[in-house]
């Protein structure tokens, strides 16, 4: 057996048997370092450089800013600018939870965070209205997803890092495509509800509810504003735009909304150290990934989908099914880590820009977010429900062939991605 097949069935072994991902990694990496006789040193110098990066601060910033503003009230008021605009119509609830994990995705940056911040106000309410509670849980986990897609993004930044591209151009490119999916997942949830006689008074839409919860609201409304507006505007980077949120989100909790407490603020804080513990992964991945780099595996890559074909659209189909197999069990931090430098020199030579790609693999990552076993946002929807995985699994399919629908948008229509930052940035030069 060579080294490489050695490699690969210690991390399939290791990963079969549920240790953490994060371990598995971190051994299969010891293990190569210990064949090809290179000095265990490397973790140690990887591990200091992982964790370097300026950028990488707003990950957990964003979350925190996410967590303060859910619990100092932003939130709920998102829901009533929402509920102003769609809450007369069948599936009005579900409909309100897509609406408001977009809105509330801009400001979190990560999927679970908004899952959990518009679920567990909606969840319960879809509940007294009569909807299955599989399906509600189903809504706020694929919606919540959109948290991951519509700027501010954590996967973004981390693909932005590991591929050295453009944040702010990231960012751009995630808008467009993120809408689409939330209009698709609104028809979804639309289309189900009617079948099925959910929710929904039937009465018109009228400006007078809408004016008010907006001026109600006009504070929570405001924060992406500011936020994506800042670092549009040239006022500051993405890192200080996550600062920013943060203090914006304890100015209004505290000040204006009053919900905002020591404690919650306390537990804010502890919310945020759980949620972004997965950065662990950054040393053993970025080593790992090194290593992958020292056995030619991106080439070998490369020669063998295109002795395949040299098809552009079936080169990323390929991709994306495999991106999506292996986001059923491996964390999308670590899925974007160690793949992006194996597919990303290969795609950039058939003429895919870096950036749609970076929108691409989000999205396929998002999908990860919404199948078992690993499943994130099932896990944070299953724990506001109070239903099992595999209950929220049968009913979120459909939504991910919405999903699925977004990724093959994006390959066959890569302006959809790519044509926001052109137009800010200039088109740039790979």
């Amino acid at each position: 057996m060579s080294p490489l097949s050695a490699l690969a069935a210690v991390f399939v072994t290791l990963t079969v048997v549920g240790m953490p991902l994060f371990a598995a990694v971190g051994l299969t990496t010891i293990l190569a370092l210990y064949l090809i006789d290179i000095p265990f040193t490397l973790m140690a110098q990887t591990g200091y450089s992982s964790l370097t990066p300026f950028p990488l601060l707003t990950i957990p910033l964003f979350v925190l800013a996410g967590r303060l503003m859910e619990v100092g009230g932003m939130a709920e008021r998102m829901i009533s600018v929402a509920t102003s605009l769609v809450g007369a119509y069948r599936g009005s609830l579900g409909l309100v939870t897509c609406f408001a994990c977009m809105l509330f995705a801009a400001l979190s940056g990560s999927g679970p965070a908004t899952t959990a911040a518009i679920g567990s106000v909606t969840i319960p309410a879809m509940q007294r209205e009569g909807y299955s509670v599989p399906f509600a849980a189903a809504i706020a986990a694929s919606a919540g997803a959109l948290g991951s897609l519509i700027p501010p993004s954590n996967l973004m930044i981390i693909y932005g890092l590991v591929s050295e591209t453009s944040i702010p151009r990231l960012f751009l490119a995630g808008i467009v495509p993120g809408i689409i999916i939330t209009v698709m997942l609104m028809l979804t949830t639309y289309a189900i509800a009617v079948r099925r006689g959910y929710g929904g008074s039937g009465e018109p839409f009228s400006w007078g509810p809408f004016r008010k919860a907006f001026w109600d609201g006009k504070w929570a409304v405001g924060a992406p504003l500011i936020i994506l507006g800042g670092i549009y505007g040239g006022v500051f980077t993405p890192t200080e735009a996550a600062s920013v949120a943060v203090f914006y989100a304890l100015f209004v909790g505290v000040f204006v909304y009053g919900q905002l407490t020591v404690k919650k603020v306390i537990e804010s804080l502890r919310f945020t150290a759980l949620l972004t513990g997965i950065l662990i992964l950054l040393t053993p991945t970025l080593a790992f990934g090194q290593l992958s780099a020292f056995y030619d595996i991106p080439s070998a890559v490369k020669e063998g989908i295109t002795s395949l074909t040299t098809n552009v659209y079936l080169v990323m189909i390929l991709i994306g099914i495999f991106y999506i197999i292996i986001g059923t069990f491996m964390e999308s931090l670590a899925q974007i880590i160690l793949f992006t430098a194996v597919f990303l020199p290969l795609v950039t030579s058939l003429g895919v820009d870096p950036v749609l790609f970076g929108v691409f693999t989000v999205i396929t990552c998002e999908i990860g977010f919404l199948t078992p076993p690993l499943g994130g946002n099932l896990n944070v929807a299953s724990r506001i429900s109070g239903v099992t995985i595999e209950q929220i699994s049968v009913a979120v399919l459909p939504y991910i062939v919405a999903y699925i629908l977004g990724m093959l948008l994006l390959i066959f229509l890569p302006d959809v991605a790519t044509l926001l930052p052109d137009m800010v940035y200039g088109q740039a030069r790979y």
